[in-house]
């Protein structure tokens, strides 16, 4: 029986659409199956189709050089001569290099999208590292030990967070890869996370999922498209007020916790009266002891946003009091509500 969806899950739905397809696409282009495609695409349409496949943060990403040296301490830290690495989630292959070039014996890569994993290989080969990296087109989930690695990893190593940190399937990739894939004792970058949140009078965010009036016509039917899923904000480009102070409302250890789904209460005191449209939510990242990758509001260099989840309707809030909410989390959402 096929599942009900929600119609808050429509733009989830939709965007795993548009990349279902995208994929498909790609993937007929590269390999050429002429019983799909009747005549040979043109240089233009391959590329194009790429484009639809890759996103444009993938750039923004590889030139955040704060995001780069944080992560590059952090390999050069935990890789020595000799070791074995797992890289999940490729991308350029950037991580994957840093560890070769650190000594690591083999470093084994894995990225589930065809043509980045192909442009990994060839970047890596381009900086003669072909002989060291090896990058597989799967999911870590379908690697196995003794079949597709030799041997389990020394150090595990990667970076499949979104603006609200869970976005790309951070937590079970964690899960999996500690139980089925790194020895005893072995590192895993990061070994941690924290979230962070704040409720936020912001309108001006709020209207970026609700609609009332435009030109006069009642439009409100449009809000069965709003989503009840967190979505990318950049904070400093809006005019907000966080309605309480910052506070850390989750915290995850990768190699301890259960990672398993739950539920928490999260209590604020709220400093300033007014309406609370949703809140914001922002991660640490702990790449080991010393190295924390934060997408914070203050840190103006970063190339993550950060995440806002809104309410159907705003909540009243009065100085001195206490707001409640109920946090959920699971392997791909932050979800909150009001605590009855």
């Amino acid at each position: 029986m096929r599942s009900k969806i929600s119609y808050h899950d429509a733009p989830l739905v939709l965007a795993h659409s548009e990349l279902s397809k995208a994929t498909a696409l790609v993937a007929r282009l590269l390999d050429g199956a002429d019983t799909l495609i009747p005549e040979p695409p043109s240089d233009a349409v391959h590329r194009e189709a790429l484009r639809q496949l890759v996103p444009r943060w993938h750039f923004a990403m590889l030139n955040d050089l704060g995001r780069n040296s944080l992560l590059q301490e952090a390999i050069e830290n935990a890789v020595s001569p000799g070791d074995h690495v797992l890289d999940i989630g490729s991308g350029s292959g950037l991580l994957s290099m840093i560890a070769a070039r650190n000594g690591a014996d083999l470093v084994t890569s894995c990225e589930v999208v065809r043509p980045l994993a192909r442009a990994a290989s060839r970047v890596a080969a381009d900086n003669g590292l072909a002989d060291v990296v090896h990058v597989l087109n799967c999911r870590s989930d379908e690697l196995i030990v003794g079949i597709d690695l030799p041997r389990p990893a020394d150090v595990i190593v990667t970076e499949i967070v979104d603006c609200g940190l869970v976005g790309e399937g951070v937590i079970p990739t964690m899960r999996h890869a500690r139980e089925h894939l790194l020895k005893p004792g072995g590192v895993m970058i990061p070994h941690g996370a924290r979230l962070i949140a704040a409720p936020l009078n912001s309108a001006s965010i709020a209207q970026m999922n609700h609609v009332e009036y435009a030109c006069g016509f009642d439009v409100s039917h449009f809000n069965e498209f709003a989503s009840s899923r967190y979505f990318k904000v950049r904070l400093r480009a809006w005019k907000y007020q966080m309605l309480a102070a910052p506070q850390v409302v989750l915290a995850l250890d990768f190699v301890h916790d259960s990672l398993r789904p739950g539920e928490i209460l999260v209590e604020f005191d709220v400093l300033h009266s007014g309406p609370c449209h949703g809140v914001a939510f922002w991660f640490e990242l702990a790449l080991d002891h010393k190295r924390v990758l934060s997408n914070e509001p203050s840190n103006e260099t970063t190339h993550w946003h950060q995440a806002f989840q809104g309410f159907r309707e705003p909540l009243d809030l009065v100085a001195g009091t206490t707001l409640r909410l109920r946090l959920k989390h699971s392997d791909d959402l932050i979800h909150f509500a009001p605590s009855d």
